[in-house]
């Protein structure tokens, strides 16, 4: 927490833009007493939130598609699963990411070269995203 606290008073000085990331960081020691209302007075809080299902998300989708380097992976496969991977990771982008990633790893792996939707479906992804892709949730949620 020192190191946090140096930071912070150094950003008066030093021409750049410093990004703390944590959960609860607003009820936390770093923002109690008078040294954290300083701190409180120096900061934003930018609370995050799932990716909606629209025109960014497919982007995003799209983006991590091209960044593929398979050599049998078919261009605009996943864009068409986009819907599928909001479902699936409940518009989380680091969950995407993972499950993404993670069956890249296994096309590598395996030699098929090409990510497919068996292939994520494969990959397990953290409590948060497969308790929101729960079969009740996929009903009600869309």
């Amino acid at each position: 927490m020192k190191d946090t606290l140096v930071r912070a008073q150094d950003n008066e000085r030093i021409p750049a833009t410093f990004v703390y990331a944590g959960i609860a960081v607003e009820d936390s020691e770093l923002m109690a007493s008078t040294r954290g209302a300083q701190i409180a007075g120096r900061f934003t809080l930018v609370p995050t939130r799932p990716f909606p299902y629209g025109t960014e998300w497919k982007g995003l989708v799209a983006t991590l598609e091209n960044t593929l380097l398979l050599h049998d992976h078919p261009p605009g496969s996943l864009v068409k699963l986009d819907r599928y991977l909001h479902n699936r990771t409940d518009g989380m982008i680091g969950a995407l990411s993972h499950a993404i990633r993670g069956a890249a790893i296994d096309a590598i792996l395996s030699g098929t070269e090409r990510v497919t939707k068996a292939a994520i479906d494969s990959i397990p992804l953290d409590h948060a995203a497969e308790t929101a892709a729960s079969p009740l949730k996929k009903t009600v949620g869309g």
